[in-house]
Parts: C-alpha cells; structure tokens; sequence
C-alpha cells in the first residue's frame, strides 16, 4: 500500500513540473498527513523499543527511522518554491508581481507582499515600488472579452429586416462627351437589424467572470460548514469540565483541534476575499474600458441624452458599486445554507422551542425588507439631486471667470446650496431608516435568544437551562447573526448594482455611427475627392433633415470656401463629410485621409508639441515648417517652456487665436488627402489670418494640392477659391467660382453687396467667425480661453494664465519678419515654467489627530459625547445580560427544576431592551451629527472655492475640484457615519470580550499583553503603507477621469484624424496604472487579515487552554461565557482594524475638503462700512496712474507706467500686438489680478479700497467668449432676480434676440443646455449683450465681443451699443481696427507700456505704430 502512494507521490511530482508549477499544495498536505500518521508508530515503536528491548527487528527499524527522516526532508522541500522552468517564457518585466513565484506556505499566508510592506513601513511607498499587473488583471486581456461577449448578446436580440435604399449606380458604358459618366440610380434592398429586446448585460458579465469566479464559491463552502466546528468543540469542553471522570489529554486534544480548525477556517476565508476582489478589480477594468470604447462611437443624438458628468459617473460610480457588490454576491446562496446548518444544531440542542426564535427571524426579514426598498428609492433621489449638483458645479467651474466678472458667484452659490439641502433632507431620512435597521439587527440575535429560552424554560419545568444548552447555543446564535445581517445588506446592495446595471446596459447599447455613412472608395476610382449626391441629413435618425438636398462634387485638389449666415448648416455639412450625422438618404464619398479642424479648438493636456504631434512620429523640418506657416513661432518665443509648455485643460492657458492655430497645426502636421476646416481664422487678427492663408490653406500654402474645404467669414479670401457652395437654411442656393456667382445676380452677389458698401475696408481684413450651429458644438465644451496673446484672437479675455506673458515686460515684440529660431529659445527655457497644473498630490504619514478633531467639532462636541456614552451603555447592557445568563446557567437544580426561573427570565429581558433603546439612540446621534459636518463642510467648501482668485483656477485641474465636490463629499455624507459607527462597535466588543476571559481565567491575563502588543505592531505596520496605497490609488485615479473627460470633449477630432485606437491604449494604459496601486491595497488587506485571525486564534485557544487547566475551580457557566466571547474575538478583532484602517483612509476625504479653506483668497466681497454711493459711478471717469501689474509674485511686471485720464462718456479703443498687455489692464480694472503699482480711480473712488461685488457689480464687461450655463434662458440674464420682466425683454429687444427668444415655446423660460450649446455661438454673444443692457452700469468694457458673429450680427451689436450706452464711458479692446475708428481716441500698449494716446485721425497723422496697423488691416 505504501509503495504505491509514493509511486503515485513521484507521478503526480513529474507531472506539475512538467505543467511549470513553481509550488505544489497537493504534495505540501501529502507530506504533512504522511508524516502526523507516522508520528504515531514513531511513538510507540520507541516506546515499545524502550519497554521491551529484547523484541526489536533491528533492520525494520532502521528502515522506519530512514523513512521518518525523509518525509521530514521531504516536508521541509515542499515548503519552499522551485526555481521557474527553463522552457517558460523570459519575464521582461522590470518588477514583477511575485505572487507567481510564491511557495504554497507563502501564497495561503500571503506572506509574498511582506517586501512590499517592510518597503512601506521604513518610508512612504512610491509609483516605483508598486508591482507591475499580472498579465490576466490587465485591460488589453481584460476589456475585450467582455466587449466580445456583450456583442454577442446584443447579436442574439437583433432580429433582421427588409429596408429599401436609394443608391446612385455609376454605367460603365455610357458616358456624356465630356467624359463624366451618366448617373443611374438603383434600388438596393438591404437587411437592417432591429432590436426585439434588450440585451443582457448581466448574461455577459457572468459568462467573461463566471468561471474564475466560482473557484470562489468553493472556498466559501468550505468556510461555512468550518465555521460550526466551533460550537461543537465548546460543547465537548463543557462535557468535559462537567465530567470529572474524563481524562485530562481529552481536553487539550479538544483545545488543540480548536485551534486547527480555527486556523483552516481563516486561511481559507482570505483565500475565498482574494479571489472575490481581484474579480471586483477585473469587472471594473471591463466596464471603464468598455464605456470609454463605447464613447468614441455613439452618435451625437445619443451623446446629447446624457451629459459629461452622467458619463463620468458610470466609470466612477457605477463601476465602483460592482466591485463593491461582487465581495458580498455569494451570501446569497451562502447565508440561507448558514441559517439551516444552525437551526439543525439548534435544534438537537434545545428541541422544538427553536421555532419561537425562527419565528422572531422570519418577522424581521419583511420588517428589513421594507426599509432597504426604502432606502433605494431614498437613494435614488439622491443620486439625482448629486448628479445635478456635480453638473452645476462643473459649469462654475468652467464658467468661473465670468462669475467673477459679473460678480455672480453668491447668486450660483445658493443655487448649488438649495441642491444641497435637498440632497441632505433625504440623507436625513435615510439615517433615520438606518437607525431602525441598525436596531432590529444588533437586537435580533438577542430577541431569539430570549424568545427561544424563554420557551424552552417556560413550556415545561423540567426543562433545565444549563451552561452546555445556552452557550452552545449562544455562539449558534452569533453564527447566525452574520448571515441574516449580511442578507438585507447585500440585497441593496444588489439592488444598487441593477440600478448601475441599466444605467451602464442603456449606454452600452446606445446607437453606433454608421460606419456607411461615408463611403471610402479606393485612390483610384475617381476624379472626385469628395461628392455627395441627393443627401439629406439629421442629428439624429428621428429628427427632421438639418441638411437637405445637398450634392456636391468637388474634385481633388481642389479649394472650396463654403459661407453663409449664422446658423445656414456650414460647420453641420463638414460633420456630414465626416459621418458625425445621420444619413437619412443619399450618399456620400471621400477619397483618401482626412483631417478636421473644429469651430472650436479642442486641446489636450499635455506639451504644445504633443498637442500638434497628435500621435505622429515626429519629423523636425517638417514640423519646424508646419509651425512656422501656423504663425506659432511668435507663440513658442512667449511661453514659458516654448513647445514642451504643459497646455492645461481645454487649453486654459492659450488665447483663443492660439488655440485655433494649434488646431490648424495638427491637422496640417498630419498630411491628409482631404482637409475640412470649420472657420479656424474666425479667432485671429487679420494679420496673421492672412499669414495662415497664404501659408497653409491657398493656393500658395503647404497644402496645396490636397482637397480643402474651408467654412468661412473672410470675404477677402473669396476671390482665390476654386469653388464657393452658398448655403441657407441647410440647403446650398448656389456654387460656383467668384466671378460666376457675381455675374449671376444671386443671393451671394446680395450677400457681398451688402458688406462691400457699408464697410469698404471689411473685405481687406474681415475675419469674423461664425457661430455655427447650435449642433456644431455636441460634444464640445465652451471654455473662456484664459489668455490674450493674440493681437487677433479672441483672446485678450481675462484671467491671464501663469507666465504667458512674462517675455512681454522685457521681450521684443514679435516681428513676422525675424527668423526665429524655435531651438534656440527652447534651451532657455526653463522645465518647471512648461508647468502648468498642479497633479494632486499624495500626502504621506499618518493622518493627524487634528482632522478627527476638525470633524468632531463639524460635528459638535456635546453630540459626539453624547455618542460615545451610549456605546458604552449599549456594551455595558449586553456584557451585562450575558453574565447574568451564565449565573442562571449555575442555579443548582432541585427536584429537576430550577427555583427562580421567572425572576432570572426578566432581568435577562430587561438587561436586552435597555440595549435596543441604546442602539437606536446612538445610531441616530451618530447619522444626524454626521449630516451636520458634512452640510457644514461642504458650505464652507464652496465659499473657499468661489473666493479663490482667477489664478487658482488656472493652476488647479478642474477635474481635481471636482472630484472634492462629488467623491470626498460623497464619502462625507455616507461613508464615514457608518465606519464610526462600526468602529465604535467593534471596538467596545473587543474590549468587553477582553474584560470576560479575563474574569473567567485570570491566568490569560499574561497572554493578552504579548498578543495585544504583536496585535498593534501589525495593524501600524499595515496602516503605513495601506494608507500610501489608498492614496496613491486615489491619486492615480483622476488621471482616468481627466483623460476620459477630455475625449468626451473632442470625440469628432479623434475620429475625423481616425485615432481611436490611440486613445483607447492611453485610457487602458491609465486603468492599469491605477489598478496597480489598488491590487496591493487588496492583497495587503488579506495579509493583515490572516495574521490577526490569527491572534484571535491564540486567544480562543490559550482561553480554552486555561480553562482546561483549572477546570477544578471553574463554574461550567463561567467557562462557557469566557469561550463564547472568545469564539466572537476573532471576527471583531478583524474588524476592528479593519474599521481604523477604513477611518484613516476615509477621513482623509475631511482633510482634503478642509485643504481649499488655507489657499490664498481674493479681497472680501463686500466691505462692512462701505461708504459708496447709491448710482456711483455716475460720470463714468476712470483716471488711470501710473498703473502696473503682475501675474505671480516671481514674474516681472506685465504692464507698467501707465498713466491715462478719461472723461465720463468717452469712447477708447485699447490697440496692441500680441502680449502688448491689452487684456491685463482689463484685468486689471476688474482687479481679477490686483496692482503691483499705481492705482485706478473711477469718479474719484481708488478701486482697490472697494469690495470686489461693490466693484465688479457697478461695471460690465462684454466678455470675448459668450459663456451661458444651464438653465433658464433668464438665470442667464439676471440671476439674482432683480429686474422685471418688461426690463428684461427690453434688453433683449435691443439685443435683437426679441423675435428668437418669443419664438420659443418656453419664451424666457427656456432651458439652456450645458454651456449653452443649443444657442448658436452668434446668440450667444447676444445673450452676453443683453446682459450688459440689464445692467446699464456707466461704464462697459467690450473685449473683442464681436470676434464670434458675422457681420450683420457685428453691425447690429455695434449700432446698438453706439445709441444706447451713448452717455457711458466706453472701452474697448479692438482686433478689427474699423469698429473703434470712430472712437473719441485710442490707447496703443506696446511690451506692457502705453505708446500712444489719442484721436484715431491724429495717431494715423503721427505715422506710429497705429498708423503701422491700421495700414496692415488696409484702413489707410
């Protein structure tokens, strides 16, 4: 028999390492079986060898004691792991994970990450010290198979149906003489597929998870039928200590099997946790892929249903509650089995009186039922009221200049505050509902204990309570307590995860863009670069055609400008050439790449370079050429780092000309066959728009010989295109070259005609730009570009960023002429000015006392007192109730009965109600105070943010605002009231189960301090690096949300350049980086998990031990309640560090809450006596002296010296070339930037000595970028409510928005969409206008606000603000030189100092630098 079990030993040995198993678990148990069996023998053959020395087989001893030796050899092997195989794959990888490597022994302990936290423990963990991901934890394996499997789901419910199309059909055979073949037109019957039901997500989640994750319901199995060991071993012992006769080894055999059993149990449960997480992590690596992959190709119409912020929430939120539920998923089929395990020794214990405490169970189930569905429709609502509230903030932030500007901010505060409050009224309720769960379900053990022994004494006198039944049954009861508080538990939790589940199947299954839309026919095919024949087209495929009958050839090579009004479909037929909307019918082809340049710049968050690069390998000369046609080397020589300047987010810190030739670079850069570009001169001056027409779009420029089509406004430009489609009302009228379309007399001809006359010189420099329509601008979010460095772009607008400008104090104006050298300027540069935002930063060490105290006084100190009493009158009951058991249990029995049951029966029930009262009451304590803090944190937040100055904004991503405003406040209101309360619990339970064992056996007293100090040492030395790791997840995380925000925002761009795959990479790439962080956190967790059981372990065995020892002197009561408090030790041990770990990394939320109240804040708001008067200004007399400022402490100064005197009522323009300071003395007077130098007065009132809404309240500013935000078309206007309505459809009757707005169904009630893209860019800069009318303070200042509209609409504004701010002092920073023409005089800045100041007709008799410009736009 022996021979052939170690034949099969060797078999089964061969064959892993065949398989390359490093560590075998099968061959570590086989040996140590084998070698406890042959202990035995090896006992008593020495035994036999000493008592009978005359009988010994010599050489079968031997050969036993040889054999002994080497299964101990052999056991000492198998403890340790194999080198890897030589036929495995070389690891290339710089720190692998060594999980792979581990032993056995090592992989059940987890002692491999020990490394790592002896790493953690001498210094705070670093990005370089975490793992590299396992190769089956990493997105690229991960994302496609559950994308794979979710497309077969969605397969499965599509059903196919006959559709007729219309297709234009090429003949061969006839041509027309001019060789242009006939078109001949087909009916094609295509099959469509049509969706019969929804797919099933869920289907999909289970069969890419399913398997690995059923290893786990193994364990678990396991695990339960374990945990009923315990209970049986302590009636044994109580057997034992009541049977005097039984030998003593009987008792330390019992305390020895305890202590195994203990031991397997826990292995076994962190092994089940590991499994269960590492699946969590895998589910959240599919879903954040495959909703970012989903995003890059969902239709506009699609896209248009849910916002950014919605979007974002399913990766963070959603994602989260999977990895959440999938921890708790088996209980359900692993508690009902837990529940019946216990009720079946219940009831050998104590009989049919069980079914009382069933009863009481089953009462309790539809009681919590009850309060989870509650709960979730509670949850519901506050899902809805954070997500607007996100969505409200999102828009401040992005809009915050012009809150400041028009001091707006108290106005947008209580709108975020009403959010709020309702938001905290159901946090409210939902406590109070908490309260009642935490009752029923601390109380439940106790009720069916006392029910079931009420029965049980009470049915029949001669049943006898004695310590074995009621402690046995004790700890059966606190076995059963898990499971049925775990039910309800993960049953909302489930419910929460369907919740997310839909949300995510909704936006997974959304509509697709049809890869048809386009057709991409070979090179070769035809003439025809782009053509499209009878096309109609829509947003959405049940809209009505925005674009109809459309057909168009344009052969290759050629230039076509397309104009029109605001609003005719321009920028919408280039996002039909790109397949961005729904075809309805027709057909559509382009030959060849194509690059796309947007009405709106979309820019990255990272260098310059990287920005134009856009994924290309870099060529120097070319991209020296392509930087140089763009104009940017004048740029280059201004920013701080030159190209590898860090560019923020949405470009915050680029003007918005710059913004637009960056975006031309890209597309040019990239060398594409065709090219359509949507207005990209709207946004610089005439110079430089003429630099970049010359140079790249005509028919001089790089791109000559490739397709363009240009959106455009420049009428100058006109004359030198091959062709001009004139489009109205989505339809295009006419085509044809320059002369033709005049010859012909047509609406184009109209169209010229009418600007020619009235402004001769427009035609020289016009470059207005479009505000296409509202449709042009899905996806894409309006920011205020933060800088001026543009002469021409609409730039100059406020908030001047970092150090854009700090060569303008010293540097040489940049020429056109001068070669400049990028190279050179770069090495100059210095690395740290090309930053710009600031990441968030990991804090390291320990989380300060001082923040638990911040809370606490959030709080208030008499109510978090007030908590803490009633834990402890909670505790002290329940210890309380338990002695007084294990007295009754003692009562000597008399005749079979026991004398003063009832009495004993009472106090047990009154010793148990007082602790439900205490429970109730510190559960409500614990969540209404919790509310009060997080209310009071979160108002004080937002008033810190919104009294930052501009310059936070630029420095801090608003991605990390953000995630203060939705993640650490959602932790705030939810998070942290549980773990305290938990905390608490658990803490109390150890302490009193301590207190206990020490009573029963006072000799365990010196084990305890050993235990307790080994207990400390571990959970400090886990905390310190759990605590990093959670910090560096976090801090890791927002890199996945910025990224995934940022192509949200520019999806057209990155589909029109074809560069999905790219990003798809850069986003895995970020997950991975982010799950590297979280995959130790997990495993460090189990770590610590194992090694606390096992004090816990030590304790229950060590307090079975002693008890064994002095089972003489012990009462069975006593004993039985020390070792049924001590089964409980280990799981609150587990929890409790558990819980202090959860308190330190989740009150790090307060922490970073509290951090934005110490950064530098503006001047107050308003000064307390405050001696301004009513209407001031009244005359409107700015005198301006000797006037400087800077941008950050370490810069020179950006303007200096400037001294200027003007009247009430005068009209100045404010000229310069880029960076000449124009837009910092707007700044400047708004004191969004305060005076290094000098002063400004208006009517005689130095405004640095007033309250910045005093100030910024009595002056309007027409900001160059229309920002709008969501919500009512009259919140826009007059957010405080202080006007009538017959004042506000006054201004906007001046405003000529009168007609549009009375058009709507809504009329001032119509809702704005985010950022206000439902209004063209043209209405919106009326809006703006409007607002400025409101208002009617006596002094405006314009900054460029007409840069964004077509003439008519520049005409309209001009003339309006001419009559009606007629007596009001007016300025206005100018790109188009005729609109201030008429001025009283003009200020010229040059490099921050004034050069010139007078009438426009004496300047241009001066010969100076006016006179210069005014030539270059063609005005002299």
């Amino acid at each position: 028999m022996l021979g052939v079990t170690m034949l099969l030993a060797t078999f089964l040995i061969q064959y892993e390492r065949k398989k390359g198993v490093q560590s075998s678990g099968v061959m570590l148990n086989f040996w140590l079986i084998t070698i406890v069996c042959a202990t035995v023998t090896f006992r008593s053959k020495i035994l036999h060898a000493l008592n009978e020395p005359a009988s010994v087989n010599v050489f079968k001893y031997t050969t036993f004691y040889i054999y002994y030796t080497m299964l101990l050899i052999s056991l000492i092997l198998a403890c340790f792991s194999d080198r890897p195989p030589l036929f495995s794959q070389a690891v290339r990888d710089s720190n692998p994970c060594p999980e792979s490597g581990a032993s056995f022994l090592s992989r059940i302990t987890f002692w491999w990450i020990t490394g790592l936290m002896v790493t953690g423990y001498k210094r705070p963990l670093e990005e370089k010290d975490l793992w590299s991901l396992n190769t089956e934890d990493k997105s690229q394996r991960v994302v496609p198979q559950l994308v794979c499997r979710w497309d077969q789901e969605c397969n499965k419910v599509k059903r196919p149906v006959d559709k007729t199309l219309y297709s234009p059909k090429r003949s061969a055979r006839e041509e027309k003489k001019d060789g242009q073949p006939i078109e001949e037109s087909e009916i094609l019957l295509t099959k469509t597929l049509q969706k019969t039901g929804d797919p099933s997500l869920f289907c999909a989640l289970c069969r890419t998870f399913g398997p690995y994750f059923l290893v786990s319901s193994l364990y678990k199995i396991i695990h339960d039928i374990l945990m009923f060991v315990g209970p049986e071993i302590l009636r044994l012992l109580i057997q034992f200590v009541n049977d005097s006769s039984a030998p003593d080894w009987h008792g330390y055999f019992y305390t020895t099997l305890l202590f195994v059993c203990t031991c397997v149990q826990t292995l076994i449960l962190q092994k089940y946790f590991h499994v269960c997480f590492v699946t969590g992590m895998r589910l959240r690596t599919a879903i954040v892929g495959a909703v970012y992959r989903k995003a890059l190709v969902i239709t506009n119409a699609a896209r248009r249903t849910s916002t950014v912020g919605e979007i974002v929430n399913l990766m963070s939120v959603d994602a989260q509650r999977f990895m959440d539920l999938i921890t708790y998923i088996n209980m359900i089929w692993s508690a009902p089995l837990q529940v019946i395990l216990a009720l079946y020794f219940l009831w050998q214990n104590l009989g049919p009186s069980v079914l009382a405490g069933i009863a009481v169970m089953v009462l309790m189930v539809p009681l919590n039922a009850v309060i989870a569905m509650k709960t979730k429709t509670y949850q519901v609502a506050q899902m809805k009221s954070k997500d607007n509230r996100i969505k409200l903030m999102n828009e401040v932030l992005n809009g915050i200049k012009v809150l400041k500007l028009y001091a707006w901010e108290l106005a947008f505060k209580d709108k975020v505050s009403a959010i709020r409050e309702s938001e905290l009224r159901v946090l409210k309720k939902t406590a109070y509902l908490g309260a009642v769960s935490t009752f029923t379900w601390v109380c439940a053990p106790f009720l069916v204990a006392l029910s079931t022994f009420a029965v049980y004494v009470l049915v029949d006198e001669h049943n006898i309570l004695d310590a074995q039944k009621a402690f046995v049954s004790l700890a059966l009861f606190n076995i059963l307590r898990f499971p049925l508080n775990m039910l309800p538990m993960v049953i909302s939790s489930m419910v929460q995860a369907s919740v997310s589940m839909k949300r995510l199947r909704v936006f997974l299954s959304h509509e697709e863009l049809d890869e048809d839309n386009v057709e991409r026919p070979a090179i070769s095919s035809s003439p025809d670069s782009i053509r499209i024949v009878d096309g109609a087209f829509s947003w959405s495929k049940d809209d009505s055609p925005t674009l109809k009958r459309i057909n168009v050839c344009i052969p290759e090579g050629a230039l076509v400008a397309v104009v029109g009004h605001v609003g005719s479909g321009k920028s919408s037929l280039l996002s039909a050439l790109l397949g961005e909307m729904q075809k309805q019918e027709g057909y559509v082809s382009i030959k060849g790449s194509v690059a796309y340049v947007p009405q709106q710049a979309w820019i990255q968050n990272a260098t310059l370079k990287d920005n134009i690069l856009f994924g290309r390998d870099a060529k120097d000369s070319w991209y020296q050429k392509v930087v140089e046609a763009c104009a940017l080397l004048p740029d280059l020589e201004i920013l701080p780092g030159g190209d590898s300047t860090e560019i923020g987010e949405k470009g915050v810190n680029l003007s918005g000309g710059q913004k637009q030739r960056v975006s031309v670079a890209r597309a040019v850069y990239c060398s594409c066959a065709v090219y359509l570009l949507d207005d990209p001169l709207s946004a610089v001056d005439a110079h430089v728009g003429k630099h970049i027409f010359e140079k790249v779009i005509g028919p001089q420029g790089l791109l000559q010989g490739r397709t363009r089509v240009l959106v455009t406004h420049g009428l100058s430009f006109l004359p030198q295109v091959d062709l001009i489609l004139v489009m109205v009302d989505g339809e295009i009228t006419e085509m044809g070259s320059y002369t033709e379309l005049l010859g012909r007399q047509g609406a184009f001809a109209e169209f010229l005609h009418t600007y020619t006359n009235t402004e001769q010189e427009e035609v020289e420099e016009s470059v207005a730009e479009e505000g296409g329509e509202a449709e042009d601008e899905k996806g894409k979010s309006e920011e205020a570009p933060r800088k001026g460095l543009e002469n021409g772009g609409p730039a100059a607008m406020l908030g001047q960023s970092l150090n854009s400008l700090n060569t303008a104090g010293t540097g040489k104006t940049p020429q056109k002429t001068e070669p400049n050298d990028v190279a050179a300027s770069k090495k100059t540069k210095s690395a740290d000015a090309a930053r710009l935002t600031e990441a968030d930063k990991a804090n390291t060490g320990r989380v300060k006392l001082s923040v638990f105290w911040e809370y606490m006084k959030a709080i208030g100190l008499p109510l978090s007192i007030f908590s803490v009493f009633l834990f402890f009158c909670h505790h002290l009951s329940s210890l309380g109730s338990n002695y007084w058991l294990s007295l009754w249990t003692d009562d000597p029995v008399i005749n079979n009965t026991q004398p003063n049951r009832e009495m004993r029966l009472g106090v047990y029930g009154a010793l148990g109600i007082s602790q439900g009262i205490a429970v109730f009451c510190y559960s409500v304590a614990v969540s209404v105070g919790g509310i009060l803090a997080s209310r009071y944190l979160h108002q004080t937040m937002l008033y810190n943010v919104l009294r930052s100055p501009m310059s936070f904004f630029e420095r801090t991503p608003s991605g990390n605002l953000v995630n203060r405003f939705a993640k650490e406040t959602d932790t705030i209101d939810s998070v942290i009231p549980s773990i305290i309360k938990m905390f608490m619990g658990s803490m109390f339970n150890v302490l009193g189960s301590c207190a206990v064992i020490l009573i029963a056996t006072p000799l365990v007293a010196i084990i305890i301090p050993p235990l307790g100090l080994f207990y400390f040492f571990v959970q400090r030395f886990y905390v310190a690096s759990s605590r990093q790791l959670k910090r560096l997840e976090s801090v890791s995380r927002s890199p996945v949300y910025t990224h995934f925000n940022e192509t949200l925002l520019g999806t057209s761009v990155i589909r029109a350049f074809g560069e999905q795959q790219r990003f798809i990479t850069e986003s895995d790439g970020r997950v991975d980086h982010n799950q590297k962080a979280y995959f130790p956190s997990i495993v460090a967790n189990r770590w610590l998990a194992v090694r606390l059981e096992f004090v816990g372990n030590c304790i229950v065995t060590f307090a079975a031990l002693f008890a064994v020892m002095a089972r003489d002197s012990l009462s069975p009561g006593i004993m039985g309640l020390s070792i049924s408090y001590a089964l409980q030790v280990t799981a609150s041990l587990n929890w409790l560090v558990r819980m202090s770990s959860e308190l330190e990394t989740n009150i790090v939320a307060v922490e970073k809450v509290k951090e934005y109240g110490d950064t530098e804040k503006e001047a107050e708001w308003r000064l307390e006596h405050s001696t301004l008067p009513a209407g001031w200004p009244t005359a409107g007399h700015i005198e301006i002296h000797n006037f400087g400022l800077r941008y950050r402490e370490d810069l020179e100064l950006a303007i200096s010296d400037i001294s200027v005197n003007i009247e009430g009522g005068e009209k100045v323009g404010i000229v310069g070339r880029t960076g000449a300071g124009k837009s910092s003395l707007t700044l400047g007077l708004f004191r969004i930037i305060e005076a290094a130098q000098g002063e400004i007065r208006i009517d005689g009132v130095n405004v640095a000595e007033l309250g910045l809404h005093e100030l910024r309240s009595r002056i309007t500013i027409i900001p160059q970028d229309p920002v709008l935000f969501s919500g009512s078309l009259r919140m826009n206007l007059d957010p405080f409510d202080g006007y009538t309505d017959e004042d506000v459809w006054r201004a906007l009757e001046l405003a000529h928005l009168k007609n549009f707005v009375s058009g709507l169904p809504d009329k001032l009630n119509h809702e704005c969409s985010e950022g206000g893209e439902n209004l063209s860019l043209g209405q919106r800069q009326l809006v703006c206008l409007a607002r400025a009318l409101l208002r009617k303070t006596k002094i405006l200042v314009l900054d460029e606000a007409t840069a964004a509209v077509d003439l008519e609409t520049d005409n309209l504004i001009q003339s309006t603000i001419r009559t009606q701010f007629e007596d009001c002092t007016v300025l206005t920073i100018a790109h188009r030189l005729n609109t201030i023409m008429d001025y009283t005089r003009v200020l010229v800045l040059d490099k921050g100092q004034m050069a010139e100041f007078d009438s426009p007709s004496n300047l241009i008799a001066k010969k100076g630098i006016f006179y210069k410009m005014a030539k270059d736009s063609g005005l002299v």
